[in-house]
């Protein structure tokens, strides 16, 4: 059983029983509101039930603290039990308890940690995450890369706490942009053989496009210059969208990021066996829920009705349909697929949008299931210099480009380091060296030092007499391993993947600590197995916390 339940049922009795016998006036037995101690000198755990309690029980915090203590029964959990500021009761547990993590993280391997799917909430096994979203117009930026890394370890993070999450790409191919890029693309295909046209103002001007012309040319030669200009802007549209969908699926998979479903826009405005698209289902849906009306020769979502600042148009006067029609009939779509709880992956410029998303759910009578995290930008640096346009050619450096220069494991561990709401300083440089000043390097070299250890220990740890380990540094090791099982259910929750970064480099850094003050293989026989076996435990620990950001965990460096 967690540490943290075990110590949730002794304060749990002692409360009922200080209750029982008079010695706390309260209406009901309260919580016991433990937490981690921000200091380590002040002890593993903390309880601020007895501040919470004040008011209730007409009581100084401080006695009611003393009347606590003075009722928890006898265990061998906590080793000593202290009262200090206005109230707090601080526990330091006893070496067995902690002891007893080395054991269970060796014991369940990669399952150390799982959160329990009946302790969330109903819809927490019904859960869409979608993101990158990229359009298929052109090659992946840096952006699109921590939007990849966010959301394929959040998908991690929950599902070892419990949830079950379907992680979904939105391809966004219908809309003026691929007509835009098609004309691109013909305008350099054309060029390329020989014709003196200009490209117009807002193409897409990259040199991306001029290979992308090329490969045409080399396949088909000049053929699409004798083909009605309708039938060519079709074919190139369409290859250019196929191009950009290829190249998106591969430098995802080749980031480690997979998803259960590339949903298509244009499968939106597809008519099914009923004779109705998604498009027509979800403006059927507001309608008879009452928040549809016509004006200016439009068709309107009365938005404003449920909190929205202006109402939206939907329908066009000429009858084109708006993009928020398309996300309306996206997400009317995710519900009717049996999901009970969106979450959206944005950029923060899109800020704005979040109220009208929030209000078509709510319209049809779905409040609260729409959850946007928004994310802020990466800068790009080298040596402290900010990097601007790709050395190559001249333009935007492309995701692709930061991955060859500095690896998958270090976009992906710097990507994570931040909260998403705050913007990321991604220095390449850094990324690159081999010392402890990057973060990724400094945990994996962690990871396989261990490694190198038990390698060479010529000693095994099974039936190890654990006991032995008292020093202040593998106590304060076993301490930080324990802490795992809450900051997953934390990071899961809060949709936080950088704590477990945060989290990787401290147990990296007491592992050192450790390393460097307890020699591990020494003439004690006992002590060195005992020592090895927390080793192990330090080293599958590690592993399981990178692999849930999608980080490796090299045996060797």
């Amino acid at each position: 059983m967690q540490i943290r339940v075990q110590l949730e049922n002794l304060f749990t009795t002692a409360l009922e029983a200080a209750v029982a016998d008079g010695s706390l006036a309260l209406p009901e037995v309260p919580a016991p509101a433990l937490e981690r101690p921000r200091e380590a000198a002040n002890g593993d755990w903390a309880s601020t039930v007895a501040m919470r309690s004040a008011k209730a029980a007409h009581m100084n915090p401080r006695a009611i603290a003393q009347a606590i203590v003075d009722h928890l029964p006898e265990n061998s959990l906590i080793a000593a039990v202290e009262i200090a500021g206005p109230g707090f009761i601080n526990v330091r547990l006893a070496p067995a308890a902690l002891q007893q993590v080395v054991t269970d993280i060796r014991t369940q391997g990669e399952d150390f940690g799982k959160g329990d799917p009946s302790a969330l909430p109903a819809w927490a096994s019904h859960v869409n995450l979608e993101y990158v979203s990229a359009n298929p117009t052109g090659p992946m930026h840096v952006g699109h890369g921590r939007w990849a890394a966010l959301g394929d370890a959040m998908a991690r993070v929950m599902r070892h706490a419990g949830y079950t999450v379907s992680e979904e790409f939105y391809i966004n191919d219908h809309g003026v942009q691929l007509d835009t890029f098609a004309t691109s693309l013909e305008i350099r295909y054309r060029q390329l053989l020989g014709e003196a046209v200009e490209l117009p103002e807002n193409s897409y001007g990259g040199a991306y496009v001029i290979d992308l012309a090329q490969t045409i040319v080399d396949a088909d030669s000049d053929r699409w210059l004798s083909v009605p200009a309708q039938e060519r802007h079709a074919e190139f549209k369409e290859r250019g969208y196929q191009a950009m969908l290829a190249s998106a699926k591969a430098t995802l998979a080749g980031f480690g990021t997979t998803f259960d479903t590339w949903f298509s826009e244009r499968s939106l405005y597809v008519s099914g066996p009923d004779g109705t698209s998604a498009v027509d289902r979800a403006l059927a849906a507001f309608r008879e829920k009452g928040y549809i009306f016509e004006k200016d020769g439009a068709t309107w979502f009365a938005s404003t009705a449920l909190g929205d600042e202006k109402d939206r148009v939907l329908i066009k006067a000429n009858g084109e349909m708006t993009y928020f029609m398309s996300d309306c009939a996206y997400h009317y779509d995710k519900l009717q697929r049996g999901f009970e709880h969106l979450i959206d992956i944005w950029g923060a410029d899109h800020h704005g949008y979040i109220k009208r998303c929030e209000a078509m759910l709510e319209a049809w009578g779905y409040p609260g299931t729409l959850e946007v995290v928004l994310g802020q930008l990466v800068n790009l640096f080298r040596d402290g210099e900010a990097v601007r346009m790709s050395k190559r050619t001249g333009e935007m450096v492309t995701f692709d480009e930061l991955i060859d220069e500095v690896g998958v494991d270090a976009t992906r561990f710097l990507m994570l380091s931040r909260s998403s709401d705050q913007p990321i300083d991604f220095d390449i440089e850094v990324a690159k060296r081999k010392d402890a000043s990057n973060p990724v390097y400094y945990v994996q070299y962690a990871h396989a030092r261990i490694c190198s250890i038990l390698r060479k220990a010529g000693l095994t740890c099974d039936g190890a007499d654990l006991s032995r380990l008292v020093a202040p540094e593998e106590l304060a090791l076993m301490s930080k391993m324990d802490e795992f099982t809450d900051l997953i259910a934390v990071a899961a929750r809060e949709r936080a993947p950088f704590k477990l970064t945060h989290y990787a480099q401290d147990l990296a850094a007491l592992f050192h600590q450790f390393y460097t003050e307890c020699r591990v293989i020494g003439e004690d026989e006992a002590l060195s197995r005992a020592r090895l076996a927390l080793c192990d435990a330090t080293r599958r620990l590690l592993a399981l916390t990178l692999s849930l950001l999608g980080v490796s965990a090299p045996e060797s460096m």
